[in-house]
């Protein structure tokens, strides 16, 4: 459970369907920790020579980190994907028939 009352922003996306916020990488660099704050409410596309280049993703809190690190690690997406599989396949166990 988390345990901030905001709204978690799912990354990838922005708030109120605004197009992410473009800064040069010169700019960025000399104000890092600004960036960094409003990063955790908005993603930053880092434009060097007015071109993306990268993108800074804040978060708010440890278990932020931990969810995007689980989100995107290559075997947790890979075993995901194996249960739907399986679930689509009619393989699995329903919740209903788990006796706690």
């Amino acid at each position: 459970m988390r345990s901030s009352t905001r709204t978690k922003r799912k990354l990838g996306s922005t708030k109120k369907g605004r197009q992410p916020r473009a800064v040069a990488l010169a700019e960025i660099k000399d104000d890092l920790s600004r960036y960094l704050r409003l990063a955790v409410d908005e993603e930053i596309v880092i434009t060097r020579h007015g071109r993306p280049a990268g993108i800074l993703i804040g978060f708010e809190s440890e278990e932020d980190w931990f969810e995007y690190r689980l989100e995107h690690h290559p075997e947790f997406l890979r075993r995901v994907a194996e249960a739907r599989a399986a679930l689509r396949h009619g393989q699995g166990t329903r919740l209903e028939d788990i006796a706690i």
